[in-house]
């Protein structure tokens, strides 16, 4: 049994007596059984050093296989986030529909190269790490084009709670691809990598027939956010506008200049010799046509020298840093510190992705409610360091508390990642700062998520090391440094977050 008799429900433990008394019971170890199937190549000799190898796919197939394997991880994440940076800008330039089509393909042609390598008998490790890494850079044309779609369509008014739904895709791919894994695993593994890619291809052929990127390509008037407007103190009257409160104020000496946040109202008169057709060029290299490109990408300089950018991005760092250490660890975790069996870990360490999809949610919401960001996210990293403090050293007592804690871990861990990268980014990229004639969404986006995918690839890593050296209680001591470093890049703006709402209070 892997869990004390006291955990297996009642009606479990009656079944498992009455199958004991009735049925003669038969354990076999599933992988020597495998071995048993399998002819081994001839003029190999089987010893006591590869006896339980042999039947490995090579180069996998050594005492090193797990360091190989990390090798590979690595590969992919460092190459995603040095891409993500390029591909924000290259995002903001070019018609979506065309790069997310194209990115899907490319993207599932590179899982296609990789379960191929069964088929046509590859062994070269640089080939699994080259295909890996271009697998990186491949998919980094999602997130920031995807976050600028979903911008484009709804406006701010319920923002965090739409991305905190629609962030949810992410865990929910992360479970069809493990069953699909599965499913194939035992059989042909190269079809683990294989199927994934034809879906790929598939939706975004897909993509490329029905994406819409913004509600102005198809005639229809865009979401009328709250937006805002450069107002002078000596003439803060507008009318027309429903003036609501103070953005950000700047006083030197005589001259202040305040953004006040105004609902525009006017009607959205469509020009159609700005919309963008078939015949439109997919890059705009000049800036002075207005016609097919009525609004100015901002380059990486100005996106990062918009408020917010830089904090957000090394908060994402630590925070994202903490996330992918309990994606690739914590089966392994569970698997050594207690005595479940490595299927019943697997299965638990999904529920940390549960708890990061409410916590998305949970998160967006109360963004929407108080609107502070920069708020929410505190409170959550806040609260996510004793938690893990708590799972690690009274998680293992039985699977219900398990359970509970990894809930409560995911929803708090992953509710600031999922914020940030969404929500947060969404609105860094139509900041103020950037007048009425610019756009930041995606290079925003993909400045943000790339550093934070920088801490998703250090994380792991570091991880393996310290686990190796010191033990599990110090990965966990690490994670909670990492929170409250992320909490800490997160200061500033939770106090002008306060601020701004005690500005508010005084303003009613």
């Amino acid at each position: 049994m892997t869990g004390s008799l006291r955990d297996i429900p009642w009606g479990l433990q009656v079944v498992e007596w009455l199958s004991s008394k009735c049925c003669q019971q038969h354990r076999i170890n599933k992988m020597a059984w495998h071995r048993g199937t399998l002819s081994p190549p001839p003029n190999f000799v089987i010893n006591a050093t590869n006896r339980d190898t042999w039947c490995d796919w090579a180069p996998f197939n050594t005492d090193d296989a797990t360091a190989l394997l990390g090798t590979l991880d690595s590969a992919f994440l460092f190459a995603y986030a040095a891409a993500m940076f390029l591909s924000g800008f290259v995002a903001e330039r070019v018609n979506l529909r065309y790069f997310l089509s194209f990115g899907m393909l490319v993207s599932g042609i590179s899982c296609y190269l990789f379960g191929i390598a069964r088929s046509f008998n590859i062994h070269s490790l640089w080939y699994f790490v080259l295909v890996q890494a271009l697998g990186g850079v491949f998919q980094t044309s999602g997130w920031p084009g995807v976050v600028t779609v979903v911008g484009n369509w709804f406006g701010k008014g319920k923002r965090g709670l739409i991305f905190g739904v629609w962030n949810s895709h992410t865990s929910l791919g992360n479970i069809l691809g493990s069953l699909i894994a599965a499913e194939f695993v035992e059989t042909d593994w190269g079809l683990s990598f294989i199927v994934p890619g034809a879906i790929m291809g598939i939706v975004g052929f897909v993509i490329f027939l029905f994406l819409v990127p913004n509600p102005v390509d198809v005639g229809c008037s865009p979401p009328r956010p709250i937006g805002y407007r450069r107002l002078d103190t000596t003439n803060s009257s507008d009318e027309g506008s429903c003036a609501e409160d103070v953005e950000a104020s700047h006083t030197g000496g005589d001259d202040r200049v305040i953004y006040r946040s105004v609902c525009r109202q006017q009607d959205v008169d469509i020009d159609t010799q700005s919309l963008r057709s078939e015949t439109s060029p997919m890059l705009c290299v000049n800036r002075h046509t207005q016609n097919d490109c009525e609004e100015t990408a901002v380059g990486f300089i100005g996106a990062i020298s918009i408020p917010g950018v830089v904090e957000y991005s090394l908060s994402l760092f630590f925070a994202k840093l903490v996330s992918y250490t309990f994606l690739y660890w914590l089966p392994l975790y569970i698997v050594s510190s207690t005595k479940y069996s490595a299927s019943l870990s697997a299965d638990l360490s999904t529920l940390f992705d549960v708890g990061g999809i409410a916590g998305a949610v949970i998160a967006g919401v109360f963004s929407d409610y108080c609107g502070m960001s920069a708020l929410t996210c505190a409170v959550m990293l806040f609260l996510a360091v004793p938690m893990l403090f708590i799972y690690d050293y009274i998680g293992t007592i039985n699977v219900g508390v398990n359970v509970v804690l990894l809930l409560l871990a995911g929803l708090l861990v992953n509710g600031p990642y999922a914020l940030i990268t969404t929500t947060v980014s969404a609105e860094l990229g139509t900041h103020p700062s950037l007048g009425d004639n610019s756009k930041a969404l995606a290079t925003v986006t993909a400045i943000i998520d790339g550093t934070g995918s920088i801490g998703a690839a250090v994380g792991p890593l570091l991880a393996g090391i310290v686990s190796r050296w010191a033990g599990w209680h110090s990965v966990f001591y690490m994670l909670m440094a990492a929170d409250l470093m992320a909490l800490l890049f997160l200061s500033k703006l939770v106090c002008k977050d306060l601020r701004l709402y005690a500005q508010r209070r005084r303003a009613v």
